[in-house]
Parts: structure tokens; C-alpha cells; sequence
């Protein structure tokens, strides 16, 4: 447990910091979404094409964690509906709970596996993120927009933009090509990743809006349940139904356990939805998952 804490409570002092920073009014507020687009369009990018073109993609057990992610997904999208009819929910609040269950903070994903499981368990997070950001985007833009009737290329044409995903499939074509990063490319997207996951941990805790906590407390308290302790506990019966290796499932299980993301409420935004409940969803889950993680990851190390 002490190692454990000891790998997280750096990634959530991050966050912390930048909530007090921006609350300090420092360095300035055009700062922040300066700071958000520099580390989306470039130097998370940056990260997720290194650790693809380096990934053994072509390992059989990959497989098996595909149709596990994709399993994952798809359980959790019809138990979403179902809750839907059961309630009644109109499009621009079925949109922030379904981005509230099925996103997830990237960053700190990626900080937490490197931390913990170094570039062995950011490799699987990387191909992780190839499957899952596509995934996630498509069903959070339908789940804002189902009542409108969208068309498909409106539908797709965010997620074909989606940076983090060209990112992964140019990684992913540089690595099957049999295309080397030499003469000091490597070291070049190496070093943009590294400056990547601090400014972004930084960049979530300058998003948290402690103030729409006020509002709807206990569809907040129910998505966050179901988001921190129940999309993790699908993962790990996932995981056990197809024999993952230990190393797989302490990622897939970690993944489907992080907080909301914070580029959720900028979505939901665009696209009509609950702003305020999304706000509420992304600060309340991001500081409960603290406690949340820390407790998930020790018993996966128990049951290691």
C-alpha cells in the first residue's frame, strides 16, 4: 500500500496544484486553455504515436484485449440505455451521464500506469487508447445528439479530428510499416512526452468547478459509483472470462476505473448538453478517484 501511495499522490498533488494555481490567478486565465490546446494537439499526440510505433502489435494476445476493451464498452453502453429508458432522461442529460460513465482522464490514466507499471504497462495503455478513444468519442457524441437526428458524417466527423486518434493510427502505420524513429526522432517525441502528463494533471485541476457540486448531489454520487467501482468491477470479470495476463488486466481494470475527462465538459458544451452536471460529474469524480484507485489498486496487487 505505501508504494502505492507513494506512485499516486504525486499525480494528484499535480492536480491540486494547478486548481490552486488557477484559483491564484497564475500565471494568468489565458494561460490554462493555452496550456489545454498545446498538450492536445501536440504533445499528448506526441506521447500516444511514440509508444504506438515502438508497440509489439503484433503479439496474439493483443486480441484478447481488444474484444476485452470492446466487451467492456459495449456492456456498459447498453446498461447506460437501459437507464435511460428506465428514467427518462432527454438527450443533453443522458449525454453527460453517458460521457460521466464512459470517459475517462487520459492523463492521469497514462501518469498512473507510468508510475506504476513503467514503459511495459504505457505500451498496453497506448494500444488501450487506440481502441477506447474512437469508441468513446463516437458513443459521447451520439449520446448528446440522439434526439436530433444527426447525420453520420456530423456524427463521425469529430472523432476522424480527434488528434489523439490520428495520433494512434499514425502510430500504429508507422509500426507496421517496419519504419524506425532514428537519427534522433526518437529522442525528440520522447522528450515532448515527457513534458506532456505533468502539464496535463496540471491542466485537470485548473478545469474542476467545486461549485456545481451544489446542484443534483445524488445523480452525481450514482454516476460516480457507477463510473469509479462499477465500470472497474466489469473490467475485472472481463479480464477473468478471457484469461488476461496479470499485467493486461491491472491496466484494463485501472482504465475503466479513472475519472471522467475533463475535455468532456468542452463537448458537452458544443453539443447542447447538461454544462453544468457535466462540470459536477468531471470535479467530483476527479476528487474521489483519489481514494478510489488507491483502494482498486491494492487489491489487484492483493489478488496478484
Amino acid at each position: 500500500m505505501t508504494l502505492l501511495f507513494q506512485a499516486l499522490w504525486p499525480l494528484f498533488a499535480l492536480i491540486v496544484g494547478g486548481f490552486l494555481l488557477r484559483r491564484r490567478g497564475f500565471p494568468g486565465e489565458a494561460f490554462w486553455p493555452a496550456a489545454e490546446r498545446l498538450n492536445y494537439f501536440i504533445l499528448f499526440p506526441a506521447l500516444l504515436f511514440a509508444s504506438l510505433a515502438k508497440a509489439p502489435l503484433r503479439e496474439p494476445g493483443l486480441a484478447r484485449l481488444a474484444l476485452a476493451v470492446l466487451l467492456g464498452l459495449g456492456c456498459a453502453w447498453l446498461g447506460l440505455l437501459l437507464w435511460r429508458r428506465l428514467r427518462g432522461w432527454d438527450a443533453a442529460r443522458f449525454g453527460a451521464l453517458a460521457q460521466g460513465v464512459l470517459r475517462f482522464n487520459t492523463y492521469l490514466g497514462l501518469a498512473a500506469v507510468g508510475s506504476l507499471y513503467g514503459k511495459p504497462g504505457l505500451t498496453l495503455a497506448a494500444l488501450l487508447l487506440a481502441l477506447m478513444v474512437p469508441a468513446v468519442n463516437l458513443l459521447s457524441v451520439w449520446a448528446l445528439t440522439a434526439e436530433r437526428g444527426i447525420s453520420p458524417r456530423a456524427l463521425l466527423l469529430p472523432v476522424l479530428k480527434n488528434p489523439l486518434i490520428l495520433a494512434c493510427a499514425a502510430g500504429a502505420l508507422v509500426n507496421l510499416a517496419g519504419v524506425e524513429l532514428d537519427g534522433g526522432s526518437a529522442r525528440l517525441f520522447d522528450l515532448l512526452a515527457v513534458a506532456s502528463l505533468p502539464l496535463g494533471l496540471l491542466c485537470v485541476g485548473a478545469a474542476l468547478q467545486p461549485r456545481e457540486l451544489r446542484a443534483a448531489l445524488p445523480t452525481l454520487l450514482g454516476a460516480c459509483a457507477v463510473r469509479l467501482l462499477g465500470m472497474p468491477a466489469l473490467a475485472f470479470g472481463i479480464a477473468r472470462l478471457l484469461g488476461l495476463a496479470p499485467l493486461e488486466s491491472a491496466v484494463l481494470i485501472l482504465f475503466f476505473a479513472l475519472p471522467t475527462a475533463p475535455t468532456a465538459y468542452v463537448l458537452t458544451r458544443q453539443l447542447g448538453g447538461d454544462s453544468h452536471l457535466m462540470a459536477g460529474l468531471i470535479t467530483l469524480q476527479t476528487l474521489l478517484a483519489g481514494a478510489s484507485l488507491l483502494g482498486l489498486l491494492w487489491l489487484i496487487q492483493a489478488a496478484a
